[in-house]
C-alpha cells in the first residue's frame, strides 16, 4: 500500500539544510531527555512539528501498545503476525539498549546509520526552524514516522514510553489500542495512581479506536471499558488464553503473543489492510465457506502445500528481541539477560529461570555454583522491600545459587531515566537475613568478573537483570558498540 504524499509533505521530507553528523545528532538526543509522566506540553510541541513535516502521523495506519510490562514483546509478536500476512511493517519501540538505531525497525531490520542521519537532520531542521524546545522522545517518534513513510509501511506500531495520553505517539490516531497489564512499577505506587495509569493508557483512544488488553485484573478491565467507551473506542474481549510458544516462552510470553494475535486480528480484518493479505494463505483470516465437498484437484493441492496454521506459527516463533529473556548459550557460563525493572516483572524472569532449570538442571560442580544472579536497579524501583526479599528468597529455597548486587551507572544511556540511588548495602542486608547467598560490589564490571569464577561453566547460568542499563553495561563490558 503506497503511502500518500502531499505536495506539502514532499516539499517538507525530501530534504535535510543543515547536515549533521551520526554522532552529532546522537549528542543532541543524549542531552535533550526529559522524561516526565505528565508533561501536557510534550502533545503541543509535537503536533507543531508534525505539521511543519507534512503531518506525517496521519499517513500511516497505526497501531498504538501501552501499559507497563510487556509492551516491546507484544509490539514484536504483532509485527511478526503482520509480516507474515504480507504487509510491511514498522515499529518504533522504547527504549533501546546500545544505540538509537534499534528504536526504529521496518520487518524486522534496523534502521542504518546514513538513513538515521538523514531523517534525524530533517527533524531537527524543523526544530530549529520553528524553535520548539522539543524533547529527544519527540525527536524520534517523529523520525520514526518518517522513516516508515519513506520505507512505505502498510502500519506503524508505536510503543507508548509511559501512559500513552501525553506520549508523542499520541499524535496518531490509533486504529487498535492495546495495553498489556497496570502494575506497579515504583515503589511508592497507590491503587490511586494504578487507575491514574488507565486513565492515562485510555487517553491514546479515539473515536473508532479498538481496544484490547491483556490485563488480568478485574476492576482494571472494568475501568477499561468504561473509559474507552467514552472515548467513543470499541472494547474488545480482553485475552484470558496464552498462545502457545514453544517451552518455556508460552509461561513467560504467551499472554504478549495472545494480545499480539488479538490486536494482528483485529487489523488484518477491519481495515484496509484487507486488501493487502493473501486471504487463501492467511493466519488470521477464514476464506469464506464454499458449498459441497472439495474437489480432487483441491484436495492434492492441500496436501501438497498445507496451510500453516496460528499454532504452528507460535511453536516456531521466538522473541529475538536484545534483553527480553535472551539466552546466549555460547558464553561460559551461559548468560541469561531480561530488562525486568519491577517486581511483576521480576517474578516473571525467576519463573523462567526455574522452567529452564526443570527442562535441563543448573547445577554446580567442584565447588562452583550452578546459578548466579546478578542484580543492578534503579533507586525508585519496586525492586526492594518486604515483597522483592520474599520473591528471592523463595526462588532460592527451590533453585540453590548465590546474588550478586551492584549500583548503576546512570551516565550509560541517558534515555533510560534510571538512577544510581538503588541501595545495595541495604538490600544485601535484607537477604542476609532471610539466608541468602549474596555479595556487593561497586560497579557491574566487577559483579560480573567475580560472578562468572563463581558459576559453574558447564552446567551453570549467569543472570543479569533488574533495568535497561545494567543489560547497557553488560554489553558495553563486552566491548559491543552496537546490536545486530
Amino acid at each position: 500500500m503506497a503511502i500518500p504524499q502531499s505536495s506539502t509533505a514532499k516539499r517538507n521530507i525530501v530534504s535535510a539544510v543543515k547536515q549533521r553528523s551520526y554522532q552529532e545528532i546522537i549528542a543532541y538526543l543524549d542531552s535533550h531527555w526529559q522524561v516526565k509522566a505528565h508533561d501536557e506540553a510534550a502533545l503541543a510541541r509535537v503536533q507543531k512539528l508534525d505539521r511543519k513535516l507534512g503531518t506525517v502521523s496521519q499517513q500511516i495506519p497505526t497501531i498504538i501498545v501501552t501499559g507497563t510490562n510487556g509492551k516491546s514483546l507484544t509490539a514484536h509478536f504483532t509485527a511478526k503476525l503482520l509480516q507474515a500476512e504480507g504487509l510491511t511493517v514498522g515499529t518504533f519501540y522504547s527504549p533501546h539498549i546500545l544505540t538509537y538505531n534499534e528504536r526504529f525497525s521496518v520487518n524486522h531490520e534496523t534502521i542504518q546509520n546514513k538513513t538515521f542521519t538523514d531523517i534525524g537532520n530533517i527533524v531537527l531542521d524543523a526544530v530549529e526552524s520553528l524553535e520548539v524546545e522539543a524533547h529527544s522522545q519527540e525527536i524520534l517518534t517523529l523520525m520514526s514516522l518518517i522513516h516508515f513513510k519513506k520505507s512505505n509501511a502498510n502500519v506503524a506500531i508505536l510503543e507508548a514510553r509511559a501512559g500513552g495520553i501525553y506520549d508523542p505517539v499520541n499524535i496518531c490516531k490509533a486504529k487498535i489500542v492495546g495495553i498489556t497489564r497496570a502494575t506497579p512499577e515504583l515503589a511508592t505506587t497507590t491503587p490511586e495512581e494504578i487507575r491514574s495509569f488507565i486513565f492515562e493508557c485510555l487517553g491514546t483512544v479515539h473515536t473508532g479506536t479498538s481496544v484490547v488488553s491483556g490485563d488480568q485484573v478485574k476492576a482494571n478491565l472494568q475501568l477499561m471499558e468504561e473509559l474507552a467507551a467514552q472515548r467513543g473506542g470499541q472494547w474488545v474481549m480482553p485475552i484470558r488464553k496464552l498462545a502457545p510458544l514453544a517451552y518455556p516462552f508460552e509461561q513467560l510470553h504467551g499472554r504478549c503473543a495472545a494480545l499480539a494475535e488479538r490486536i494482528a486480528h483485529l487489523f488484518v480484518n477491519n481495515n484496509e489492510a484487507q486488501e493487502k493479505t493473501d486471504k487463501k494463505n492467511s493466519l488470521l483470516r477464514k476464506e469464506k465457506g464454499k458449498r459441497g465437498r472439495p474437489t480432487i484437484a483441491e484436495k492434492h493441492d492441500a496436501q501438497r502445500n498445507p496451510r500453516k496454521n496460528i499454532s504452528q506459527f507460535w511453536k516456531e516463533t521466538i522473541s529475538d528481541l536484545p534483553a527480553r529473556f535472551q539466552i546466549l548459550d555460547k558464553e561460559k557460563p551461559s548468560i541469561l539477560l531480561d530488562n525486568a525493572s519491577n517486581l511483576d516483572a521480576f517474578e516473571n524472569i525467576l519463573l523462567g529461570v526455574r522452567l529452564l532449570h526443570y527442562q535441563k538442571p543448573l547445577k554446580g560442580s567442584n565447588g562452583k555454583e550452578g546459578l548466579g544472579l546478578i542484580i543492578g536497579a534503579s533507586g525508585d524501583t519496586t525492586l526492594q522491600g518486604e515483597e522483592f526479599l520474599r520473591a528471592v528468597r523463595y526462588f532460592w529455597k527451590k533453585t540453590p545459587g548465590k546474588v550478586y548486587l551492584c549500583p548503576l551507572n546512570p551516565n550509560e544511556n541517558p534515555s533510560n531515566n534510571e538512577d544510581g540511588k538503588w541501595n545495595v548495602a541495604e538490600i544485601a542486608k535484607g537477604l542476609k537475613a532471610h539466608k541468602v547467598a549474596v555479595k556487593t560490589f561497586d560497579s557491574f564490571a566487577a559483579a560480573f568478573e567475580d560472578a562468572k569464577k563463581d558459576i559453574d561453566e558447564r552446567y551453570g547460568l549467569l543472570v543479569i537483570t533488574g533495568s535497561n542499563t545494567v543489560i547497557s553495561e553488560y554489553w558495553r563490558h563486552k566491548g559491543m558498540k552496537k546490536l545486530s
